[in-house]
């Protein structure tokens, strides 16, 4: 149903940071990156790529206050899951919800909550 996706970010360089380093895990990789404009007051767009395909998940630059979005990232399994918990926790990412089943969502949903840097509310779920 969804194409791509995007999301506005006040610092683009660390945000890309954020994603590389803890979706490593589930196969999200840097794919492009490029600036908005010519000049040095240019803003950067960068966009991820998952283990194969164009890239369909994209940061660009803000320009005023952000609203938190909430979106998730698909995991292969539970180890997945768990390992994208622990990319979150050596990177000293704000961990919202450790890694459970959530029966509520329905039997199988595992997950793990995290908070990015402009404060949007990222989860990385397997259904199994």
């Amino acid at each position: 149903m969804i194409d791509h996706f995007g999301i506005q970010a006040a610092d683009v360089a660390a945000s890309a940071q954020f994603y590389s380093t803890v979706f490593a895990p589930i196969g999200i990789t840097e794919a492009v990156r490029f600036p908005t404009g010519p000049g040095p007051e240019a803003g950067l767009v960068v966009g991820f790529s998952g283990r194969s395909g164009p890239p369909d998940f994209w940061l660009s630059p803000g320009d005023g206050p952000t609203r938190e979005s909430h979106f998730a990232f698909a995991a292969g399994g539970r180890d997945e899951v768990d390992a994208v918990h622990q990319a979150a926790l050596d990177a000293g990412v704000e961990v919202l919800h450790a890694p459970r089943e959530w029966p509520e969502y329905h039997p199988g949903y595992y997950a793990v909550f995290l908070r990015d840097p402009d404060g949007h509310n990222v989860e990385t779920v397997h259904h199994g």
